[in-house]
């Protein structure tokens, strides 16, 4: 079961962020905020990514305007899979079909109390490595690692 959670947002997500973190804390997570001042959503969408990739947390949670922002710069993170989710049945297959790793969500595009469902949702979700999605994860995986070097 996930239990460490890292989480950062551009300064359009802060109220939000603080929303999750209360949610997530209460819910019995352990989560390292990863800040909200830096405009530029790269820079903190990198730092979650690169400490997600490192093992020092299980899964990483992003939120910008958006959340396509902070999806993007975080896919370039060697090791991490994030999405952009706003509704359950894509928040549930991150998981189950696609063995994401971090969640990003839109403060302008979800409410506070389909944000904190969206996220309990997800962290209760696992992935079955022996599933039916396992040779799709493998090849993403395979690509991925065939890319580092061009």
């Amino acid at each position: 079961m996930v239990k460490n959670i890292a989480i950062g947002c551009d300064p359009n997500a802060a109220g939000l962020k603080e929303v999750l973190i209360n949610h997530l804390k209460l819910s019995g997570y352990d989560v390292t905020d990863y800040g909200s001042d830096d405009p530029i959503y790269a820079n903190t969408a990198f730092v979650v990514a690169k400490a997600v990739a490192d093992k020092k947390h299980e899964r990483g949670v992003l939120l910008c305007g958006t959340g396509l922002g902070m999806s993007l710069a975080a896919n370039k993170v060697t090791g991490v899979y994030a999405v952009a989710c706003s509704d359950a049945y894509s928040v549930e297959r991150s998981i189950k079909s696609n063995n994401v790793n971090i969640l990003t969500l839109g403060s302008k595009i979800v409410s506070e109390e389909l944000a904190k469902a969206l996220l309990s949702l997800w962290l209760s979700c696992e992935y079955k490595a022996d599933g039916p999605s396992e040779p799709k994860v493998q090849r993403i995986y395979e690509i991925e690692k065939s890319s580092l070097h061009k």
